[in-house]
């Protein structure tokens, strides 16, 4: 397979563990370079985040289930890149 190198996630997660504790939790998986978690919605009980994992041979399955040990649900892969290098979104005229 090839080197997984990011995976951008939309994720509903309790309140409780929050961001912080998630994060690390995260950061500390084999592979895992950095994670940035923002949140873009809050209701009583969950929040919906967008969490960003870079590093290198990134393995979705044991994101996925840290997140599931935490309380937390994966709605949708929203970006993934893999290979030597990470390639950037170019803005084109139909942007």
């Amino acid at each position: 397979m090839g080197n997984l190198r990011r995976l951008v996630l939309d994720v509903l997660k309790p309140l409780d563990p929050n961001i912080v504790t998630l994060v690390q939790v995260l950061a500390d998986l084999e592979g895992v370079d950095g994670v940035n978690i923002s949140i873009y919605e809050i209701d009583r009980r969950v929040e919906n985040v967008k969490i960003t994992i870079e590093g290198h041979n990134l393995r979705y399955d044991e994101i996925v289930a840290a997140i599931e040990e935490n309380g937390g649900s994966v709605h949708s892969i929203d970006e993934v890149a893999a290979g030597m290098v990470l390639i950037e979104d170019v803005d084109t005229t139909q942007d």
